[in-house]
């Protein structure tokens, strides 16, 4: 079988729910956000050529404008027979701020699901722990920042948990949580939080947040394990790392590869994002090798920053600053670039 031909089997870790979830899947976000008819059909060429290579479990969001791709390339390689059954796929979505309401939720996960052309996600998340009011005159919006409001987290929670009753989601959790965030929504609870996805590459290490979900039970999931490369947070000191770049020749590698299996090493599932074919199948191989002791050393001795956003930081929203957005939990890197990348209207 040629390399280009050969199909990975990655790993899987059982979440608190009982659903096995990949270790290493692919993101879709590309930017700026929001679904385009020309972006639609790339999207799903790249989701089937990582069904062919291995890959099974697909992030996507209410907010990337993937998730119907994602459904028409699921349906391709279902009646292709490249998939047996939908329950290969491993699908998660994201619940957008606009939508973070008690009487939201559902409907919510519901046009998803339309989205997906499919009975139900595997994971289903709250993409920020902060609500967005979207007023009658303003219609819905990506990102406005004056519309920042806080979440009232118990009531979202709780339709969160009728969506796993219901069979809508096998399994809930959050995104972008910190510690501190995470312990209010564990006071009161039913069901806990399976998995939160975050940012964690060699210089977000996120080990006091692992730590903390581990002991708890939730799976940390990783997103920019290369630092955001493409995204308006997408910082150069990861895939430019001298450090980085030096391991990766003394084990005959890529700076990609060493990062994705650093993150892997750790325990967390991660999710690169590349719609290259080549790259996509250099993303999964990371399982048949081990970073030496001497690469794991200078990881951990690089500077930590957060290459993430103070996109729903606002003076008059929840969240002042972005140390308080994120507890003063990681060192905030520079402010982002411009929100106009992400196609939002971030009035501030």
């Amino acid at each position: 079988m040629a390399a280009s031909d050969q199909v990975f089997a990655v790993p899987v870790v059982p979440l608190s729910s009982g659903k096995a979830m990949p270790r290493v899947g692919l993101g879709t976000a590309s930017f700026p956000l929001g679904e385009t008819g020309d972006r639609r059909p790339h999207v799903r060429e790249a989701v089937l050529r990582a069904i062919d290579a291995g890959y099974r479990l697909f992030d996507s969001a209410a907010v990337y404008g993937t998730e119907r791709a994602i459904g028409d390339a699921a349906a391709e390689a279902l009646r292709a027979g490249t998939l047996a059954s939908r329950d290969e796929l491993f699908v998660s979505s994201k619940l957008w701020i606009s939508d973070a309401h008690p009487g939201s939720v559902l409907p919510a996960l519901r046009k998803t699901l339309q989205n997906l052309q499919m009975e139900y996600v595997d994971l289903y998340l709250i993409h920020f722990p902060e609500s967005m009011k979207v007023t009658e005159a303003g219609g819905w919006s990506m990102l406005v920042k004056e519309n920042l409001v806080a979440m009232d987290m118990k009531g979202v929670w709780e339709e969160m948990e009728e969506c796993h009753r219901q069979g809508l989601a096998k399994a809930i959790g959050v995104s972008n949580f910190t510690c501190k965030k995470l312990e209010h929504l564990l006071s009161f609870a039913e069901i806990i939080p399976a998995v939160n996805q975050v940012e964690v590459h060699p210089y977000c290490r996120q080990n006091k947040l692992r730590a903390f979900c581990r002991e708890k039970g939730i799976q940390l999931c990783a997103y920019s394990p290369l630092g955001g490369k493409g995204t308006p947070w997408a910082n150069n000191s990861v895939t430019e790392s001298p450090v980085l770049k030096q391991v990766a020749q003394d084990m005959g590698k890529t700076v990609a590869q060493v990062c994705i299996r650093w993150v892997y090493e750790q325990g967390d599932c991660v999710i690169p994002k590349s719609f290259n074919e080549k790259r996509m199948r250099e993303n999964l191989e990371i399982f048949n090798w081990e970073l030496t002791e001497d690469a794991r050393y200078q990881i951990r001795s690089l500077p930590e920053f957060r290459g993430s956003y103070d996109f729903f930081v606002h003076d008059s929203g929840p969240f002042k600053t972005a140390e308080e957005f994120w507890d003063g939990e990681i060192v905030v890197g520079q402010s982002s670039q411009s929100a106009g990348l992400l196609g939002l209207d971030s009035t501030s």
